[in-house]
Parts: structure tokens; C-alpha cells; sequence
């Protein structure tokens, strides 16, 4: 199979060999065809004909308009999503993707298998994921390692998280392991209180523990030469009243940013049929559903916030014109993932371009 998949990708862009292996991929289980699909996109990379073809299709030659933020100078305003890869595996592909960045994690301090299979679950209907993986990763350790390859010219921000088994009185604890294991390794960092899908992770975006463990973070930072941007990972669920107590919060502890936003709980004017829903059961839901509701995101935190914190706008992000409104909303930067399983990745090109001619900020 890889043969014949390699000799499609060497004869044309790798867009058209997306399009036609779309449908088989679909008929897969979702996580199946994750894997399938990276270790595909890792060996094309890893041939000089293909990854010459691709680069030259995608990479820094095409649309690439650096961006200065966080003092950081990213290739371009497109940034790879975390969930996509975890354990910093496909680095070297997403940027021959053209990707300006890549957020790997969410990374825990230990190795852990996430929730039971199936737990990634496709709603094309709607253009969406629901998924409960559960922070399944490699642990800190695999991950450091991996990150001493990092291809050079690609930001790289690293996502954090806790133990499923860590209570939460010790949450801060693993959260700081992370942060000291890739601080040489990372070029910023996010604190993920949000995701869905680990029990009681969620309760860690009230002020108290919040307070908590951003003040420690920021000052473990602020003890080294070579401090790293930190930012917080918020969810769309938070009421406006939430998030606005959240962006004080944030500006009070001079962490540097946002990203807006994660997953949502809610199911509320899906396409796809209840039953189909309450089949599927829990987990975090992305893509088209949660658009409106992520640009609303970023434009509360822009109206409320100090000029020079950071805002990365993602969720729902898949054509041309979305990336245009979540930058005019406010966002500095955006992040794809449920857009680029469905379009593939003619979808990172089409964004770079439309931001590139987009009149400068």
C-alpha cells in the first residue's frame, strides 16, 4: 500500500491524492485513519522527491508572511492545533505542510493510554469531531527526546496538562514537571484547564486553583534566562461573565496570552441525528458547530483585554473567509484541526494565502 500511496503523492499535488483517499479514510474508525494518514504524511516527508514536492507546494515559498509575536518570529499566522500531534511524531510533515507552527500535546509528566476505544468520531454532517481521547501521549520523557530533532525555522508550542490518576490539590505539580521538562525544548507554552474529557480538569479554570497555578507557573518562568511565553487554554462553555474574570485574571498575572478556544460540551443545532448523538455519548465537540461561538470567544477577550496580550483564535476555522473573521475579531494567530481532517492540507495553503492578502495589521 505504501508504494502505491507514494507513487500518487509523487505525480500531483498532495491535495488531489487527499481527495481521493478521503473516502476510504472515512470508512475507517477515526483515530485508525489518524494514524494511517500521519505515518503516510511522516514517510513522504522522509523522501527527497516528495518532500521537495510538497514543500514547494506548501512550505515557505508559498504565501508565507512572518509574524512577530510573543517575541517570536512565526514563518506565517497558521498554526497546527494540539490534540493533532501529541507526542511531536510529525513535525517535520506539518512543515512541509506549510505550517507556520505546531502546538504538540497535551503532554502529561507520565506515559498514558487516554480513555477506552472508540473515542474519536467523525459528524460530517456538520463538519465536526467528538472526541474523548482522555490526553492519551507518549509522557514528557519520549516527548522531550523527540523535540532534540525538531526541524529548525518551525515554532513549536508545547501543551500541557495532569495525569487522569493526579488529584486535583496536586494538579500544579504536574503541570510544573512538564513546564521544567520542556522549557529548552518548547518556544511557548499552554496550560490546558479545559479539555472535556479528563474528570474534574475543568474545575481548574476556577479563579482560586486558576490563581494558583498560573502565579506558579509564571514565577518557575521567571527564575531562568530562558523564560517562554505562557498561555492559558480556555473553553467555549465559560459564560461571558467567566471569560471576562478570566482575561482580568490573566492581564493581573502578566501571563502572555489566550487561546480561544477548546472543545465544547455542548450539542445544541447539530445536523447529525439524536439518536447518532446519544450513541456516540460524551466528549469534546470541534469544528463548524463551535465557529460562531470560538469567534464570539476571541472578540469578548480583544474588547477586554491589554493591546499586548496574545489572542490564538481556533475551532471551526476551515475556509478562507473564517480565518479572515477570527483575525478581524481579534486573534493574532490561528490554529486548524477538525478543517484540516476534512479538507486536507490545500486547506493550510488557501488560509496562508488569504491572510497574506489581507491588508497589514
Amino acid at each position: 500500500m505504501r508504494a502505491a500511496l507514494y507513487r500518487v503523492a509523487a505525480s500531483g499535488p498532495a491535495c488531489a491524492m487527499y481527495a481521493l483517499l478521503r473516502p476510504l479514510l472515512f470508512h475507517l474508525d477515526a483515530e485508525r485513519a489518524h494514524h494511517l494518514i500521519t505515518r503516510q504524511l511522516n514517510f513522504w516527508t522522509s523522501v527527497s522527491p516528495t518532500r521537495q514536492l510538497i514543500a514547494g507546494r506548501w512550505g515557505a515559498a508559498r504565501a508565507d508572511r512572518p509574524f512577530d509575536l510573543l517575541g517570536l518570529t512565526f514563518p506565517n499566522r497558521v498554526g497546527l492545533a494540539a490534540g493533532f500531534d501529541k507526542d511531536a511524531r510529525y513535525l517535520h510533515a506539518m512543515q512541509a505542510l506549510g505550517f507556520g507552527f505546531v502546538e504538540i500535546g497535551t503532554v502529561t509528566p507520565r506515559p498514558q493510554d487516554g480513555n477506552p476505544q472508540p473515542r474519536l468520531f467523525r459528524l460530517p454532517r456538520d463538519g465536526a469531531l467528538i472526541n474523548r481521547m482522555g490526553f492519551n501521549n507518549d509522557g514528557l520523557e519520549a516527548v522531550r527526546e523527540r523535540l532534540a530533532k525538531r526541524p529548525p525555522g518551525l515554532i513549536v508550542g508545547g501543551n500541557i496538562g495532569k495525569n487522569k490518576d493526579t488529584p486535583n490539590e496536586h494538579a500544579t505539580d504536574d503541570y510544573l514537571t512538564c513546564f521544567r521538562g520542556l522549557r529548552d525544548r518548547v518556544d511557548y507554552f499552554v496550560v490546558n484547564v479545559s479539555s472535556p474529557n479528563t474528570p474534574g480538569l475543568r474545575s481548574l479554570q476556577d479563579r482560586g486553583p486558576l490563581t494558583e497555578l498560573l502565579t506558579t507557573l509564571r514565577d518557575e518562568n521567571g527564575t531562568g534566562g530562558d523564560a517562554r511565553p505562557l498561555l492559558l487554554k480556555i473553553a467555549p462553555d465559560l459564560s461571558d461573565e467567566q471569560i471576562i474574570d478570566t482575561v482580568k485574571l490573566v492581564s493581573e498575572l502578566g501571563i502572555d496570552g489566550i487561546v480561544a478556544c477548546n472543545t465544547t460540551i455542548g450539542r445544541t443545532g447539530l445536523a447529525t441525528d439524536d439518536r447518532t448523538i446519544e450513541a456516540i455519548g460524551a466528549g469534546g465537540l470541534s469544528g463548524s458547530p463551535v465557529r460562531d461561538r470560538a469567534a464570539d470567544v476571541v472578540r469578548l477577550i480583544r474588547n477586554h483585554a491589554p493591546n499586548d496580550l496574545a489572542v490564538i483564535g481556533v475551532g471551526g476555522i476551515s475556509t478562507a473567509n473564517h480565518a479572515r473573521e477570527r483575525l478581524d475579531a481579534g486573534a493574532d494567530l490561528i490554529q486548524i484541526y477538525t478543517g484540516f481532517i476534512y479538507r486536507g492540507p490545500d486547506l493550510v495553503g488557501e488560509l496562508k494565502s488569504a491572510i497574506a492578502a489581507r491588508s497589514p495589521d
